[in-house]
């Protein structure tokens, strides 16, 4: 606007300089004074002068415009806040990922907010709820929790909103003045001392962290993000996890009445929950991993560029530290000793953990959780899911076995290294 006003001030002033010769103080006041003194000129000028003389002054002004725009600030900065989307399928080794980055001080974190889209909608498919599940992402992203109303239309408190109490900073200040930003928090703990604070302290505290992260398992398609990350108001990256197909069977097989609505969404079965016996919601979350995948290493937007990192689950409990180094470079955050030292503890317990703890993050022994379906699952379960999942095997870098004894023979590694030569895995990679 500021450019617009000096040019409609320039071009009347300019053409009575140059033509009346009205205006003949160099001095500022002068300059300003010409529209008044123009009323007052009566110079009878030959049309051919006149247009030769706005010819010059067009030149003049637009030359003094492009010198004039270089010097203004640029009006598209980047936000201020980091947004990142942890984007992944359930029982992948999402949550464990998602607490990695809500335990860091300078994060605002949520697990899974379009829970309430599906609960509320679920007579829908998921491709259908695609659209209202990025509106609700986006908003939460841009701290408008307002977004909420159309899915918990009744006054609320912290603890109406789902898994609430994994995120460090809803339990603590200014969400909960119980903990400091500093501290590890438990879900526990948090759901006794936090729960009853109003719903408005989760916008208010969002609008105080440099970081806004998210953990979403309701995406089977990457190009529906692409307005997500052309949105100049967002700062959008995306960490895109994966797991053995395998691992995630045996996994989803500890929570199986936990996931038959969500089954019936991803099948489109007008709300009928159901139990994936026969594998169908493996083939869609093996596709949507396959999609997502390609889309972002083959032939990419040029948006895409480094906004997207793959990372296998395998890879980060193996050596969890480099991997999650890798993340937070990624994320822009740094790793503090605190959560040095309590990412060791968390992956370095005992045993795999328990069914009551599926959905838990506790302290386990993460490379024995990896590897518990060799162990747990039967062969011809094995072969039914490489057959539906053997594209995602394949291109995720997992090798397929084809015996029982390869199956139990732990010495024979199914995780493939990560070959730079093989697999585009983001467009940041500063190990590779």
């Amino acid at each position: 606007m500021a450019k617009r006003r000096i040019l409609i001030f320039l071009i009347p002033c300019l053409l009575t300089l140059l033509t009346s010769g009205v205006c003949k103080s160099e001095s500022t006041k002068g300059f300003f004074n010409c529209f008044s003194s123009v009323r007052m000129a009566r110079i009878r000028i030959p049309s051919t002068i006149v247009i030769l003389f706005v010819t010059v002054q067009t030149g003049f002004l637009l030359f003094m415009y492009a010198r004039y725009s270089s010097f203004m600030p640029q009006s598209e900065e980047k936000p201020s806040q980091v947004h990142i989307l942890i984007l992944s399928s359930w029982r992948s080794g999402s949550s464990f990922v998602g607490q990695l980055f809500s335990q860091h001080p300078s994060v605002f974190y949520l697990m899974e907010p379009a829970w309430h889209v599906w609960v509320t909608m679920y007579q829908n498919s998921a491709k259908v709820l695609h659209m209202a599940v990025r509106d609700l992402v986006r908003s939460v992203f841009l701290c408008d929790m307002s977004v909420f109303d159309a899915y918990m239309p009744w006054k609320r408190n912290l603890s109406d909103l789902f898994q609430w109490a994994v995120s460090r900073a809803l339990c603590s200040a200014p969400a909960c003045d119980s903990f400091q930003r500093t501290d590890i928090t438990s879900e526990m703990a948090c759901k006794t001392l936090c729960g009853r604070y109003p719903f408005s302290k989760v916008e208010e505290a969002c609008k105080t962290y440099s970081h806004v992260v998210i953990k979403e398992v309701r995406f089977f398609d990457l190009k529906v993000l692409y307005p997500l990350l052309t949105d100049p108001s967002l700062n959008l990256k995306i960490i895109h996890l994966v797991r053995d197909p395998r691992a995630v069977v045996k996994s989803r097989e500890q929570s199986v009445k936990a996931l038959a609505r969500d089954n019936g969404i991803v099948l489109s079965t007008n709300g009928t929950k159901v139990e994936d016996s026969k594998y169908k919601v493996m083939q869609e979350i093996c596709r949507s991993h396959v999609q997502i995948y390609e889309t972002a290493t083959l032939k990419p937007p040029s948006f895409l560029k480094d906004r997207y990192l793959m990372i296998r689950f395998e890879d980060l409990v193996r050596d969890p530290l480099s991997e999650i180094s890798e993340m937070y470079q990624f994320a822009e955050l740094s790793l503090t000793p605190v959560l040095k030292s309590w990412i060791y503890n968390i992956t370095h317990g005992q045993g795999p953990g328990k069914k009551k703890e599926a959905f838990k993050i506790t302290s386990r022994d993460a490379v024995s959780v990896s590897q518990a379906w060799r162990n747990v699952l039967s062969f011809q379960k094995i072969k039914k899911i490489q057959e539906v999942c053997k594209g995602a095997i394949n291109m995720l870098g997992y090798q397929l076995v084809d015996s029982e004894k390869e199956q139990r023979d732990l010495s024979l590694d199914l995780v493939l290294p990560r070959r730079q030569n093989q697999f585009s895995w983001s467009s940041f990679n500063p190990k590779h």
